[in-house]
C-alpha cells in the first residue's frame, strides 16, 4: 500500500520567526529545564527503524540508543529542518532529515518499528489524520513514543488553555494548541495505550498553558479492527 495521493506542499509549514525563537529556547530548556532527561526517557529501549514526526531542530537525535538502525526524521519547517540536518551529522545513529508533514507521511506502509512524536501533536493541522498516518507506517506491534503538551485535568488552567487556543497562542507559538488531549486522540486512532505519566513543565514556578504534558508509549495492535 502506497502513501495517500493527497500530499501537502514541501514547505506547508512556514514559521521563520518562531523557528528562530524555538531554536534558542529549546536548547536552553534542554540544558536548564530538564527536558533532555525526558527525551532520554522517551527514546530508551527503541530499536530498528524509527520515524520521527516533526523533528524540530533535532534535539532528540543525541538520545537515540545504539540499537536504532535508522531514523527518518520529518520536519516541515525549512529553518528548523536545516538545524536538524546539522544535528543529524553529530548523531551516533544514522539520521535522514527530510521534508514532510504528519498528515501525509511520504513513506511506505508498515515500514517502521517505532514512531516518535515529541512536542509536535499540538501543532499538526489535522490530529486524527496525522495519527492515522503514524499508525499506517508502523509495523503491527510497533510503538508510538509520545511526549506532548496536553489538556489540564480540569480547573482554571484548562479554561485558560481553551481560551489561549482560541486567541493568540497558536499564532505566537508556531500553531501550538495547548488544549488538545493526546491520550484520547491516540486511543481514538486505534492505538493501545501502554504506560504513561503526566508531567508539569517547568516543575516549579508559574503554570503556563503549555505546562501540562504527558510522556508515554502506545502500540499498534497486531490485529486490525
Amino acid at each position: 500500500m502506497q502513501p495517500r495521493s493527497r500530499k501537502l506542499p514541501r514547505d506547508a509549514v512556514h514559521h521563520p520567526v518562531f523557528a528562530r525563537f524555538y531554536a534558542r529556547v529549546s536548547v536552553t530548556a534542554d540544558l536548564k529545564g530538564g527536558i533532555a532527561a525526558y527525551r532520554e526517557e522517551l527514546l530508551a529501549g527503541l530499536s530498528g527503524r524509527i520515524i520521527e514526526i516533526g523533528a524540530g531542530n533535532g534535539l532528540n537525535f543525541a538520545h537515540y540508543p545504539r540499537a536504532v538502525s535508522e531514523v527518518v526524521a520529518l520536519e516541515p519547517e525549512r529553518s528548523l529542518r536545516q538545524l536538524a540536518g546539522r544535528a543529524a551529522l553529530r548523531a551516533e545513529v544514522p539520521v535522514d532529515v527530510v521534508p514532510g508533514a504528519a498528515e501525509a507521511l511520504p513513506v511506505k506502509s508498515e515500514a517502521f518499528d517505532g514512531a516518535v512524536a515529541s512536542l509536535v501533536l499540538c501543532t499538526v493541522r489535522d490530529l486524527p489524520r496525522s495519527l492515522a498516518e503514524i499508525r499506517r507506517v508502523l509495523r503491527p506491534g510497533g510503538e508510538l513514543r509520545f511526549f506532548e503538551h496536553g489538556l489540564a485535568q480540569g480547573g482554571v488552567l484548562a479554561m485558560a488553555q481553551r481560551a489561549a487556543d482560541r486567541t493568540l497562542w497558536p499564532l505566537l507559538f508556531g500553531g501550538c494548541h495547548t488544549a488538545r488531549d493526546p491520550l484520547a486522540a491516540i486511543e481514538a486512532a486505534g492505538f493501545e495505550l501502554g504506560t504513561y505519566r503526566r508531567l508539569r513543565i517547568p516543575e516549579r514556578g508559574i503554570r503556563m498553558p503549555s505546562s501540562p504534558c504527558v510522556l508515554g508509549v502506545a502500540r499498534k495492535p497486531f490485529t486490525q479492527d
